[in-house]
């Protein structure tokens, strides 16, 4: 008969511990967009995760180590009064656009978190959308705040939204030490 102390469990063989926390945007990517339909698979995901953000149902194009491109169709749901995407769908287009290019390119042991967004309309925007974000590669070794900017484009490729977007990065929590 077993006694509790021939059990053995993860954390007590070093060869089985947790593994330190991986970046599950750049993971999930890398491994969706090369199949057919993984890019929409991929962004589908986006939007369940964030089911805010997958109001506006938007469509990565491209995502790489400091820079996301992401597509929104104008339909119904995202219109105003005026007949134009309303601007808080822009402001939703231009967060998740400027959060992928910084979360791809964050270390394992990094997390980051919006804590202000600013935005002015240029022109009223219809169509087809396309926003554009360039963010730098933080080493997340202490708490910094970055500013990414976030450019939304129409179809003839005129600018009708530019966003600012704060964001604070920093090292994840240890277990049992708050951040």
């Amino acid at each position: 008969m077993l006694d509790r102390h021939d059990l053995h469990f993860p954390s007590d063989h070093p060869d089985l511990q947790t593994p330190a926390p991986s970046n599950s945007i750049r993971r999930l990517w890398d491994r969706l967009s090369p199949l057919p339909g993984g890019a929409t698979l991929f962004s589908f995901l986006i939007g369940r995760k964030a089911p805010y953000t997958g109001t506006i149902r938007p469509r990565v194009r491209k995502l790489r180590e400091g820079y996301a491109c992401v597509a929104m169709t104008d339909r119904r749901p995202v219109r105003n009064h005026l007949d134009s995407i309303h601007a808080v769908a822009l402001l939703n287009l231009a967060e998740v656009t400027s959060g992928l290019a910084l979360h791809y390119g964050l270390p394992n042991h990094a997390r980051a978190i919006l804590t202000g967004l600013e935005i002015e309309y240029l022109k009223k925007a219809r169509g087809h959308l396309v926003a554009e974000a360039r963010a730098p590669v933080p080493a997340a070794t202490e708490r910094e705040e970055l500013t990414l900017i976030c450019e939304v484009f129409d179809a003839s490729g005129d600018a009708v939204a530019r966003a600012r977007a704060a964001w604070l990065v920093g090292p994840r929590a240890e277990a049992g030490r708050p951040a």
